[in-house]
């Protein structure tokens, strides 16, 4: 699953880095602990241009009664995304990119009887991720209410996949990291193709993700900041169990 990242790149870089038009008038600020229901960027394409808008974190299908179903659709299985009725339609014509400077993953209790050890996993290079997501346009049917704040509520979902060699050592899934030469062909809307669509939906290379261990603080939601990725080293438990091999800082 992917239920924490982080999203620090301003919108004006995001914008330069996924070659959008400029983002709309919209400022979601430096957050170190972005979480499901939270408002996040989204690239999407339209009219041959890619465009960086804010969606709500949680996918609201178009035919849901009410806009809190989101709350338990942060993510999509690569395995039955094509199928599933709440994402099938999205994934056919409705898909994104969601940009993360980095996201948390919680791994084995590092001692006997402790809590789950919090990983921070980005890219080696600085760079942002380019998660492959789905998006969706709700309003409420029932009262004719356009939606939030008077307009359409546009949600978005993560698409998870098997985790590749270093995150299998963490957690059995991760985000679908999409390399920029498979964007075009994954934000284009008229490619309905989903056995060829389905073929993106891999494990990233191993060279692309680099782990480090944090601190406990992430897990709450109130707390955010740059101390949230500082490396917290794990230590041998109670038990002398020893970090995890493998892991890069």
């Amino acid at each position: 699953m992917c239920g924490r990242f982080v999203s620090t790149s301003s919108a004006a870089d995001l914008a330069d880095w996924f070659a959008t038009t400029p983002p709309p008038d919209v400022d979601l600020g430096e957050r170190w602990n972005v979480a499901p229901t939270d408002d996040v960027w989204a690239v999407r394409a339209e009219g041959g241009e890619r465009r960086l808008e804010a969606f709500h974190w949680g996918l609201v299908p178009w035919w849901a009664e009410d806009p809190k179903v989101g709350s338990r659709m942060m993510n999509a299985r690569a395995e039955t995304v094509a199928t599933k009725g709440a994402f099938k339609a999205a994934f056919a014509a409705r898909r994104v990119l969601v940009p993360a400077d980095g996201f948390y993953e919680w791994g084995p209790a590092r001692a006997s009887g402790g809590r789950k050890q919090a990983w921070y996993v980005h890219s080696p290079d600085g760079g942002p991720y380019a998660f492959a997501g789905l998006w969706e346009s709700w309003r409420d049917r029932r009262t004719g209410d356009a939606g939030a704040d008077g307009d359409r509520l546009r949600s978005t979902t993560i698409i998870t996949t098997q985790a590749n060699d270093p995150m299998a050592e963490v957690h059995e899934r991760m985000p679908v990291i999409l390399p920029r030469t498979a964007w075009d062909e994954w934000l284009d809307p008229d490619h309905d193709d989903t056995e060829a669509l389905t073929r993106l939906l891999v494990p990233a290379p191993a060279e692309v993700t680099s782990l480090r261990p944090v601190g406990p603080e992430v897990g709450n939601v109130r707390n955010d900041g740059p101390g949230l990725v500082e490396r917290v080293e794990p230590g041998a438990g109670a038990d002398g169990t020893a970090p995890l091999p493998g892991l890069a800082p």
